[in-house]
């Protein structure tokens, strides 16, 4: 097995597992501490961490997860490891779809939604203002969590396959 396989699929199982993580940690603790607490401070508080998430150091595993995980399965088809390929292929296109585009499509316009308010002073309003967001968007973070956390299975499953197939 190459070296710029074995790297690559290292790459993918990282990737996989940091946007699987960062998703799935919103669904287990954030967005329920979010809910617990004052509704104004839940809105300051989220549309700061909005407006934090853009940068270097999250972009690698937002935008490179799908492109890494092609050329992994471009990178294992050519050496004739056609189950993983599809397995990296099927993860790709997974993370793409349920996780990126999900995102992009639905989460971040709610955000920017989120970060046009100026927070209510009445605690009543801005209650009506978190629940009218919090809810649908952990329904959309659930779904994206759940498809990055099936890449991250099909990237552990094409893993599996390229050892399983190596001489």
């Amino acid at each position: 097995m190459s070296m710029l396989l074995c790297l690559f699929a290292f790459l993918s199982l990282m990737l996989s597992g940091a946007i699987f993580g960062f998703f799935y940690a919103w669904v287990c603790s954030t967005m329920w501490g979010l809910d617990a607490a004052d509704p104004r401070v839940a809105i300051k508080a989220m549309q700061a961490m909005n407006a934090s998430v853009r940068n270097a150091v999250f972009a690698p595993a937002f935008f490179g997860t799908p492109v890494v995980l092609l050329i992994t399965a471009g990178l294992a088809y050519t050496r004739g490891l056609n189950m993983a390929a599809l397995a990296f292929a099927a993860g790709g296109l997974v993370y793409l779809l349920g996780g990126m585009i999900l995102t992009l499509a639905i989460n971040v316009p709610m955000n920017e939604a989120l970060a046009a308010i100026t927070t209510p002073e009445d605690a009543a309003g801005a209650r009506r203002i978190w629940q009218g967001y919090s809810a649908p968007w952990q329904f959309w973070n659930t779904i994206r969590a759940c498809m990055s956390g099936l890449a991250l299975a099909l990237v552990g499953y094409a893993i599996y396959a390229m050892k399983a197939s190596a001489p």
